[in-house]
């Protein structure tokens, strides 16, 4: 997923100069999915609703302090996943994909915790903070553009069995034994590719100055930015053509691989709120059909 575009970012000034009719649109740009979202996580719809309200009330409170390296729906999919894991704190609440209810991990969330964060101690003071904030931020940025070279050229070579491993190992956090297990190659072939895939990661930070020492700190690290940015979530415009049976044979595995194998949540509610789309303009549309092939018999009165 791409950052702000250019019409997210007008529509924001125009809400942010307090224009209704574009809060209006935004509301009803993003409202179906994520309902859709929330009512696969709480069942009930009124539940959802209720969480929705106040996500989108927190976007409004808080859109001074959003920034532009992530989308709208990114961002509004955030919010309401934390005000979710906040009201029903278990394992299943946290997952962003189907496959980890299947292999009961318990993953990270942002929110819940975060891989920089530590506990201050009287020593340490406001600057170094800042300092140590500035270089965290700074470090996932390097990271985020190190993953989205990563996909971009898995998408461009169409080398989607590297990036459903890939996916599989940062996006989930899975072992390479169940990676292995879940797409059916060799698990040694699992280690060789995430080996490419760490190095190259390793490399683009190193030309930016940056080191990160742990193994563990940089898998945890690529799992929070991969999650953050979504990088590998398909388009909204592609997930409308994968229902529509209108992508290519090789585009078309790798969404149907995401949406039902992987099963990422965020995509699934795209999905459904499509698919209610689809079911509503189509009944709206035999209701015209209807009323205009039947208003010359009514009756009219004497």
């Amino acid at each position: 997923m791409s950052g702000i575009s250019k019409a997210e970012e007008v529509l924001l000034e125009q809400i942010r100069s307090g224009d209704q009719h574009a809060w209006e649109q935004l509301v009803t740009r993003y409202r179906g999915r994520l309902l859709s979202f929330a009512r696969a996580k709480l069942g009930q719809r009124a539940d959802a609703e209720d969480i929705i309200q106040d996500t989108f009330i927190a976007f409004l409170t808080g859109l001074s302090s959003f920034r532009a390296d992530a989308g709208i729906e990114t961002y509004l999919f955030t919010i309401l996943r934390r005000k979710i894991i906040n009201s029903y704190r278990s394992a299943h609440s946290k997952h962003i994909c189907l496959l980890q209810d299947v292999y009961q991990r318990t993953q990270r969330t942002i929110g819940d915790s975060d891989a920089f964060s530590a506990m201050p101690s009287d020593e340490m003071t406001a600057s170094f903070y800042a300092r140590k904030d500035e270089q965290n931020e700074l470090l996932r940025s390097t990271l985020s553009e190190a993953l989205t070279v990563l996909v971009d050229n898995y998408k461009s070579t169409l080398n989607f069995r590297d990036m459903q491993i890939v996916e599989l190992l940062f996006y989930c956090q899975f072992s390479n034994k169940d990676v292995a297990r879940i797409v059916e190659i060799n698990e040694r072939n699992i280690a060789v590719i995430k080996h490419r895939c760490l190095k190259q990661v390793r490399d683009h930070a190193a030309s930016s100055k940056l080191n990160v020492t742990q193994e563990t700190q940089l898998e945890d690290l690529l799992t929070q930015v991969w999650e953050a940015g979504r990088l590998s979530c398909p388009k909204r415009s592609t997930i409308g053509a994968y229902m529509l049976g209108t992508l290519d044979g090789n585009w078309h595995d790798y969404v149907k691989f995401h949406l039902n194998k992987l099963g990422c949540h965020f995509c699934r509610a795209n999905l459904t709120d499509l698919q209610e789309q689809t079911a509503e303009d189509k009944s709206q549309h035999l209701q015209k059909r209807i009323m205009e092939s039947t208003i010359g018999f009514l009756h009219k009165p004497r």
